[in-house]
């Protein structure tokens, strides 16, 4: 069994609060789940114009992890109204240590 997580830090733009910025980041999570992975906002969530996404999934063959992942970020720096300034893809397998 792999786990992969993807770690995405976006800039949100004309964004004034953080109402404004959950209206922008809850379709962005809705569209990434239809990948059928789990996403959630997981950091900076009392700056209103910086998120940080969280994506993981899990599958039997390392590849198939790597490539959702990878999928996942492309649609997430394919959004027109923010900037993605970072982004983190790690696997765990059976290989690793506790």
């Amino acid at each position: 069994m792999y786990v992969g997580a993807l770690e995405c830090d976006v800039l949100l733009g004309d964004v004034r609060s953080l109402k404004q910025k959950r209206s922008a980041v809850r379709p962005l999570l809705a569209e990434l789940r239809r990948f059928e992975v789990a996403a959630a906002e997981a950091g900076h969530q009392d700056l209103y114009r910086r998120a940080l996404i969280g994506v993981s999934c899990v599958s039997a063959d390392a590849g198939h992890v790597q490539a959702l992942l990878e999928r996942c970020e492309r649609l997430v720096a394919a959004r027109p109204e923010l900037e993605l300034l970072s982004a983190r893809i790690r696997l765990f397998g059976p290989d690793d240590e506790d």
